[in-house]
Parts: C-alpha cells; sequence; structure tokens
C-alpha cells in the first residue's frame, strides 16, 4: 500500500519569533493543502511557543539562484560599498534597523 503523505505537495515552513522582525526558515513538511500545512508546522515547529506568526509556501513557487552561480549573482556588489550602511551613525530613537 503505498503511503498518500508522499504524493502530498512539499512546503517550506517560516516562523517569526517574539524576538524576531522576520520570518526564518525553520523547514520543510509534507501537506494536502496550504490550511493543513499551518496547521502541522504551528504543531512541528512551535511547540514551544516561541511563534508568533507562520509562513508556508510551496516548495515548487521557490525559485532559488544555483551555489555555482553565486560569484555572477553577488560579486558585483562588493566595489559598492555605499550600498552597505556600515560606517552611518544611526540614532537610538530609529530602533530596528
Amino acid at each position: 500500500m503505498s503511503d498518500p503523505t508522499k504524493e502530498w505537495p512539499l512546503w517550506e515552513v517560516f516562523i517569526r519569533s517574539k524576538q524576531g522582525l522576520e520570518h526564518k526558515h525553520c523547514g520543510s513538511l509534507h501537506a494536502s493543502d496550504a490550511q493543513q500545512a499551518l496547521r502541522m508546522a504551528r504543531d512541528v515547529y512551535t511547540r514551544r511557543l516561541e511563534g508568533v506568526s507562520i509562513w508556508v509556501v510551496p516548495s515548487a513557487a521557490i525559485t532559488a539562484s544555483a551555489p555555482e552561480s553565486k560569484d555572477s549573482y553577488f560579486e558585483p556588489a562588493a566595489d559598492k560599498i555605499y550600498r552597505h550602511p556600515t560606517f552611518y551613525v544611526l540614532p537610538d530613537e530609529v530602533g530596528h534597523m
């Protein structure tokens, strides 16, 4: 007998923690639809009440750069330091940036 979960699509799970401002990838799971993926992600990845928001995205909807293309994607920006605000002094009122 075949396992029905092997026919379910793969979903990527992103969780925003109570301390964080952004969602972080925490894993993958198989689910029949988005609502089931949300419920399963909650049960699997937020057992200790550390999350405040969950995103689930079908793995098939994600397009990623190839590891061997990293030089052509990221090297051209290395000489443009003005794009990296590391030399600016931020006022304390700015908060999270």
